[in-house]
């Protein structure tokens, strides 16, 4: 049987999905055995013409991890949409928006001038950069980051940063056999995290006060809400074996939210809003709620870390 053909591409992220595409170890010479890599700019040498050459269609599966944030991005996007039977955003960068996502609190204006213009920069003229010098032409820097869904059609998704190794061995096994489900699902399980935690109690939970890691050092046995530290565990799917939790870390949520879930961010809040200082004998004034409110440093950092582009409100209104 003729190989299937693979690409990779790599747009707003960190580069820790390239790496986890390592991180299936011998796997990847599984992998080798029925499909070829013909696009993966980190690992070969290929031009952009090479790509623009393919007959379209000609790539099986491109799995782009990576948020929208320039032009040079949004064009490879479509172009490898153009060129591909079939498009997995691969990460939480490229589902979801993830952390660079959060540069949505800010301008293109005000990001620029923060890089180029402050002490730490030796920039005397005040220059920026321009997409036209000379015969030079570079990227467009847009004013606002988006999930890859945002641009163009998405047929699979991957969450996770980056996705656990479980989740991409099944899914290179079911492009191998043939037995994807239906074209938008996302590949990984569908309930809660919290619900394969072994922190978690059918026990109807408090949670009494608001506190940072740093503050207290926090029980491995104990639910991480029921100690005043919040955790994205309600609202956030699992399939990631729990790693961070074992660790004695609270869930951030980087797998994104559970089906029945619109705005992941939206949805942590109102849930610890629920259990938040629940008395059933005395009422919290409004004093006191704000008082442990105000004890969340980075409100839009904390439940919209990896969400913020694909929420209900993707950015901060400008003024």
């Amino acid at each position: 049987m003729e190989k299937l053909k693979f690409a990779f591409y790599w747009a707003a992220s960190c580069g820790g999905c390239e790496i986890a595409v390592l991180d299936i170890n011998e796997k990847i010479l599984d992998v080798l055995e029925f499909a070829d890599i013909v696009f993966w700019p980190v690992a070969i040498d290929i031009k952009y013409q090479d790509v623009e050459d393919f007959a379209d269609g000609f790539i099986d599966v491109t799995f782009f991890n990576g948020s929208i944030r320039n032009s040079e991005q949004e064009h490879l996007a479509k172009l490898l949409r153009k060129k591909s039977k079939t498009l997995v955003a691969f990460g939480s960068c490229a589902h979801k928006g993830c952390i660079p996502g959060l540069a949505n609190l800010f301008s293109r204006e005000e990001i620029l001038r923060t890089v180029y213009n402050t002490i730490s920069t030796n920039n005397p003229d005040g220059k920026l950069p321009q997409t036209q010098f000379h015969n030079l032409t570079l990227p467009e820097f847009y004013d606002e980051v988006k999930p890859l869904d945002r641009v163009l059609e998405v047929d699979y998704y991957l969450p996770g940063c980056p996705p656990p190794t479980g989740i991409i061995i099944d899914a290179v096994n079911a492009i191998k056999k043939g037995s994807l489900p239906e074209k938008g699902t996302v590949l990984a399980p569908v309930k809660a995290l919290c619900e394969e935690c072994e922190r978690n109690t059918s026990e109807a939970k408090k949670m009494p006060d608001i506190k940072r890691m740093i503050e207290i050092a926090p029980d491995p046995k104990k639910c991480f809400l029921e100690q005043g530290i919040i955790c994205m565990g309600p609202v956030t799917r699992g399939g990631c074996l729990s790693r961070c939790l074992k660790a004695n870390w609270p869930c951030t949520g980087c797998m994104g939210p559970t089906p029945e879930v619109i705005d992941q961010g939206g949805k942590a809040i109102s849930a610890i809003a629920s259990i938040l200082a629940q008395d059933k004998e005395k009422m919290l004034s409004e004093e006191e709620l704000a008082r442990l409110v105000g004890k969340i440093p980075d409100p839009v950092g904390t439940f919209y870390m990896y969400s913020l582009p694909s929420s209900l409100i993707p950015k901060r209104r400008r003024k």
